[in-house]
């Protein structure tokens, strides 16, 4: 009997783990900002991630249309610059808002792609999410402006990964997901260089990037497969919501970065938009070749 349940429970806490180690390695990462800058620090994050699946994978060994090859290049292009654009927001945001902000983005083309009625609920209540956390000066501790702008632009990147995903979802997950990253450090760590020059050849920064790398990408990647080949993809939605709690909790803890009330409230309806809208989805989506959390946490 306990075995049985410890079974039931497997994919539950593969999520939970996937989830975990996404916000523990992008909290170590956000301690590079003073060594290498954001731009570094994704430079070292997305670099050596491709290293790593590269070396899994190996996608050389498949085939790959000319087709094929330029949805790869649209769909790595935007998660370098999704990257890029979350860790250049987390200069200035909490890293659990951040995370919160910027699921506004699949949100919004799960809604897009359904046009019931019951979404275009859960899509006010995640704007009503958002408002809260705008600088709007509607009270509480108001966000920095430019750094809610750069959410936002990974949000908008986050659904265009979603949809350029979908177009090499035929191809195997390693595939595709090995060449997206080669893509994305080709877009990002040019950038890092120009920003921090040799300090990016710095042994801290280089220990701290390859175990930020593995934390990051393989880690969750590996929990969340063994997770999706166990859960509906409706349950599946609904856990990886809890991603921006989790990663407020761990920024607590691990960044001593807390959050008020109106913050903690404006997660919460975030976190229900994204529960709701994965619980009433009906019609059969194509699978993204990537891990479901924020791939740019």
């Amino acid at each position: 009997m306990a075995t049985t349940h410890f079974q039931r429970a497997i994919p539950f806490l593969a999520v939970l783990g996937a989830v975990t180690a996404l916000g523990i390695g992008t909290s170590w990462a956000k301690q590079l900002f003073p060594l290498v800058g954001a731009q570094g620090t994704t430079a070292v994050r997305v670099g050596f991630s491709a290293l790593l699946l590269l070396a899994l994978w190996r996608p050389w060994r498949w085939h790959l249309s000319r087709a094929d090859a330029i949805s790869i290049a649209c769909y790595g292009a935007t998660l370098g610059a999704m990257n890029l654009m979350f860790y250049m927001s987390l200069r200035t945001l909490p890293f659990g808002l951040a995370v919160a902000i910027e699921f506004a983005g699949p949100l919004t083309v799960a809604i897009a792609a359904s046009r019931r009625k019951v979404d275009f609920a859960w899509l006010a209540l995640a704007g009503f999410g958002l408002l809260m956390l705008l600088p709007l000066g509607l009270g509480g501790r108001d966000l920095d402006p430019i750094g809610v702008l750069y959410a936002l632009a990974a949000a908008v990147l986050w659904g265009l990964y979603i949809v350029f995903g979908k177009r090499v979802g035929h191809l195997h997950a390693g595939h595709s997901v090995s060449l997206g990253l080669l893509v994305a450090s080709i877009v990002v760590v040019p950038v890092g260089i120009a920003h921090a020059g040799a300090a990016l050849l710095s042994p801290t920064v280089l220990w701290v990037g390859v175990c930020v790398a593995a934390i990051s990408s393989a880690i969750p990647i590996s929990l969340e497969m063994v997770a999706m080949k166990r859960l509906p993809k409706e349950a599946f939605g609904i856990m990886i919501s809890m991603e921006p709690a989790v990663a407020a909790l761990l920024a607590m803890g691990l960044l001593d970065e807390h959050l008020d009330h109106r913050q903690w409230l404006a997660i919460a309806c975030i976190m229900a938009a994204s529960m709701g809208s994965a619980s009433t989805a009906r019609r059969p989506q194509a699978q993204v070749p990537q891990a479901a959390a924020c791939p740019a946490a």
